[in-house]
């Protein structure tokens, strides 16, 4: 009798499972390995470019210059009250008829010249002054105002040059106004005709 056993025919089989489910466990974790390091680096860039996003609109507010539209305007209307001042308003021209009729109404049958002299060019003309004085002083205030105001806010904060160049002309424009004023309300640009022979 025989008594060598001749292996089973799934030996080999039964032989090998075992490789097949090392490899198959060695698969799996090297699969998912791979596939959280492929997330890992997607969820990277995702952050990476969220930060740079953030980092940039960061960057361009801060770089972004702050609206002078305020100060152009005060500084144009500064150089404007400026050319009102010296080239006369409607409002001078209002104020000084007014003067010239208030001081025609006070006057006597018995005023001499000097007197009639006074009341239809020198009050009007002293008011024509005066009010070309005060739109000088608002010029000068104005266009100081716009200048002065980047020494109040953050450090950094300059003024255009055009809106820079405008106030200097507005301050220009109301000093010139305000020395005209002077010499115009105090009679030394152009001295009051005087009537020859009148009564003192």
């Amino acid at each position: 009798m025989d008594t060598t056993k001749t292996p089973a025919p799934n030996a080999a089989e039964a032989d090998s499972t075992p490789v097949a489910l090392e490899k198959t466990e060695t698969t799996q974790p090297a699969e998912a390995a791979a596939d959280s390091a492929v997330t890992d680096n997607v969820t990277d860039e995702v952050t990476d470019a969220d930060l740079d996003d953030e980092a940039l609109a960061e960057d361009e507010a801060e770089d972004r210059e702050p609206s002078h539209v305020g100060s152009a305007a005060f500084a144009i209307v500064a150089a404007g009250l400026g050319v009102v001042a010296l080239s006369g308003s409607w409002v001078a021209g209002i104020v000084s008829e007014r003067a010239s009729i208030a001081a025609r109404l006070e006057l006597t049958q018995a005023a001499d010249a000097n007197a009639q002299i006074a009341a239809q060019f020198v009050d009007p003309w002293h008011t024509t002054a005066m009010v070309n004085g005060i739109f000088s002083a608002l010029a000068l205030i104005v266009a100081t105002f716009v200048l002065a105001l980047p020494a109040f806010s953050s450090p950094e904060r300059t003024l255009p040059t055009w809106v820079r160049s405008v106030s200097w002309a507005g301050i220009g424009l109301g000093a010139l106004g305000i020395l005209l004023f002077v010499l115009m309300y105090f009679d030394l640009l152009l001295a009051i005709p005087k009537a020859a022979g009148a009564g003192a």
